[in-house]
Formats: C-alpha cells, structure tokens, sequence
C-alpha cells in the first residue's frame, strides 16, 4: 500500500483548491451568462433570469453536498474492511478515493433533484411557461464542481441568501444596475463561495431601495 505522506496530501488538497475556485469563477464568468442566454428565450423579465440561475446554482450545491454524504458512507463502509488506520486515516481515505474516481456520483439524479426543487420554487416563473431543462448543462457543472469542492478538506459551500438582508461589503459585489446608496439587498445574483465561514469568493447582488 502506497502511503501519502502529510505534506504531499497538503499540496494535493491545494491544488484541486486552486483548480476548484478558478472553475468556479469561471462558471460565473462564462457558463451563467450564456445560461442567461437561454433562459431570455423564456422570460423577459431579466431579474426573473438571474434570481432563477441563482436559485439553481444554490440548489446545485444543495443536491450535490446531499449525494457526496450518501456516497462518502457507502465508501467509507467498503474501505473499513480491509483498512488498518485509525477514523481519520479512514476519512482521509474516503475523500482521496471519491476524488479519484468521480463515476460514483450519480449527477444526472442530481441534475434531476434540482430542476423538480426550482419547478416547486414560488419565487420563480410557472413551470408552464418555462422549462428549467434548457439549463440542465449549467446545473450539471454546477452540481459536479460542488461534489468535487466536498473532497476537500476543508470543504467549500456556498453562502445562502436572504432578499432583503443588510448589504455585506465582504460578500457581495453590487450588480451594475444596483442603487449604489441602498443598504439591503434586493436579490441575489450570485452566490459567495465560503471555507469554514470566510468568504474566498464574492457574491454579486441588487441593491435597491
């Protein structure tokens, strides 16, 4: 058995980092607009546009954190067999071996658990007139990069947020056609992504009065 030493799996867990968060903001950069793209064939209203991507990029987190727990404990139940370390070897273990072989992950249930959740949503279009599909591609990735960010350790999430709470310079950007003097938040554009409660990267909201 090949075994890692700490500062090496030090080195791993902060490279898949950096290559996780660049991914990340280039969803933001790429992927979102041209899911904005999409998405106006369907809505006109562009705030509508925005809220329902941030409704199903949050939602992608939530469904890919609640498929990585259930595949974390099938693995960590299949490696206990024939592992010799302690808990923590063990856990480490689990992640090593979920990062590695990314086919346990099941994404299209997931892509699937988050189109029914936004179809639900009362804050978003009727079902009727949209069809959230048309944006499963970004879902999908979205869903894949936060079963990835789970692997880590620590894990990175991303901050759930409120309409109308108190406008965060930590969190957020303000979108360009916020009211730059208004104090709380209209509604999010962009969710900030977090490790252990810091913020590593910015939201994007509307502010208005």
């Amino acid at each position: 058995v090949k075994i890692c030493s700490p500062a090496r799996c030090r080195r791993t867990n902060a490279s898949r980092r950096a290559c996780l968060i660049a991914r990340f903001n280039f969803l933001y950069a790429k992927d979102r607009l041209d899911a904005e793209i999409l998405l106006k064939k369907f809505i006109c209203d562009i705030e509508m546009v925005q809220r329902t991507i941030y409704v199903a990029a949050v939602e992608s987190f939530r469904a890919a954190k609640k498929a990585f727990w259930k595949v974390k404990i099938r693995v960590k139940e299949t490696l206990a067999i024939n592992h010799c370390g302690g808990p923590a070897a063990l856990e480490i273990a689990a992640l090593d071996y979920i990062a590695c072989h990314k086919d346990v992950y099941d994404v299209c249930c997931s892509v699937q658990e988050v189109i029914c959740c936004m179809n639900v949503n009362p804050k978003l279009p009727c079902p009727d007139n949209v069809d959230f599909s048309v944006i499963s591609c970004f879902i999908r990735d979205m869903c894949c990069l936060a079963f990835s960010m789970q692997t880590l350790s620590p894990p990175l999430d991303v901050a759930f947020g409120v309409d109308g709470e108190l406008f965060s310079r930590r969190m957020y950007y303000r979108s360009c056609d916020s009211d730059f003097t208004a104090p709380f938040v209209a509604y999010h554009v962009w969710p900030a992504l977090m490790e252990n409660g810091t913020v590593l990267v910015k939201g994007e909201v509307v502010t208005r009065r």
